[in-house]
């Protein structure tokens, strides 16, 4: 026959007594932490850093980037082209082979070539100024060292190294008229 086990009452007492027991420190957590949190939360630290208040009416600047004027990179001539190109062909360090700045009319290329460069490591600056990009292609007589298209109104520096004594041919090529510089250092 089967049997039937019996339980007493105080065994699940003391099991409901525990679990309440468990339950209680944690439910004080929650409860001090949503009464303290706005109390915290209106905290605010502040220093006098020696500067007084902005005027009232000083102006909002909601957009980081100034607008670039768009006559600075339209091609100059005269004082202004030699102006320019001091400009962006600052003092070099080592030993400078061959500088030269001019001008290039929309649709052209103009190709100059340097004295016997001894062989050695050189630093080559570009820089233009148009509307649009300036190819700018430098050769020794075996093939091209550089050949890139330079956006206008920055300067690019590039690292060739001649392993032997070489004369460079730069060419400058515009689809717009455009001002060039570049200078040919050794490092």
């Amino acid at each position: 026959m089967p049997t039937v086990r019996m339980a007493s009452a105080h065994r699940f007492s003391g099991r409901a007594q525990r679990t309440l027991s468990l339950r209680a420190p944690a439910a004080a957590v929650v409860l001090f932490s949503v009464l303290a949190a706005p109390a915290l939360g209106g905290c605010e630290y502040s220093y006098d850093d020696g500067r007084g208040e902005l005027p009232a009416a000083a102006p909002v600047v909601t957009d980081p980037l100034v607008p670039r004027d768009p006559l600075e990179n339209m091609p100059v001539s005269g004082p202004e082209l030699t102006a320019w190109a001091k400009e962006v062909l600052p003092d070099a360090e080592g030993q400078v082979f061959h500088t030269s700045y001019g001008s290039v009319s929309r649709g052209r290329s103009k190709t100059e070539s340097t004295k016997q460069l001894p062989a050695g490591t050189y630093s080559l600056t570009l820089a233009c100024r148009s509307g649009r990009r300036v190819a700018f292609t430098i050769r020794d007589s075996d093939f091209a060292l550089v050949d890139l298209s330079l956006r206008c109104g920055t300067s690019r520096v590039n690292v060739v190294h001649l392993s032997e004594d070489s004369v460079l041919r730069v060419t400058v090529e515009a689809r717009r008229d455009a001002n060039f510089a570049y200078r040919i250092s050794r490092i």
